[in-house]
């Protein structure tokens, strides 16, 4: 599930992060396929489709729910990550991941610079998608080498 901030989103970092097993997806094996049943965004604030996405994709096998990075990448980040992680396990009966790709390098120098994620405690919500500097590196589109093996 996205932030509606980004509802226009492709998702290309977050698919990308899936194929290469990075992010939230580094726990995952290689070997073990992963299956992508629904991309949506939450509906904006507080979370107009909480009730009835997370639902649909259990219908259609999803086994998790992932809260994409970009609940964390806006600023601020989003105010209603654990309203949406306790209404999924509680009520949907899945488990929610904060997180997919690695946070690129220019998101984690402009969190830095400003202060949000200190002052929001994002730390908690960062720790499962930040691996290494390489990642953060990676996910940089203003990289000159983002997507270049």
């Amino acid at each position: 599930m996205i932030c509606d901030r980004n509802r226009t989103c492709t998702g290309d970092k977050c698919f990308k992060s899936i194929i290469e097993r990075d992010g939230a997806f580094a726990e995952y094996p290689e070997n073990e396929r992963v299956e992508v049943v629904g991309w949506m965004a939450c509906g904006g604030c507080p979370g107009e489709r909480l009730e009835s996405a997370p639902a649909d994709m259990k219908k259609y096998g999803a086994e998790v729910i992932h809260l994409a990075s970009c609940y964390l990448a806006g600023y601020p980040i989003c105010p209603y990550i654990e309203d949406h992680r306790s209404y999924i396990e509680k009520v949907v009966g899945l488990p929610v991941k904060v997180g997919t790709h690695p946070m690129p390098r220019n998101y984690l120098n402009a969190h830095e610079e400003i202060g949000d994620w200190k002052r929001d405690a994002a730390a908690k919500w960062l720790n499962g998608i930040n691996c290494n500097n390489k990642d953060a590196d990676k996910y940089d589109s203003t990289n000159p080498n983002f997507l270049k093996k």
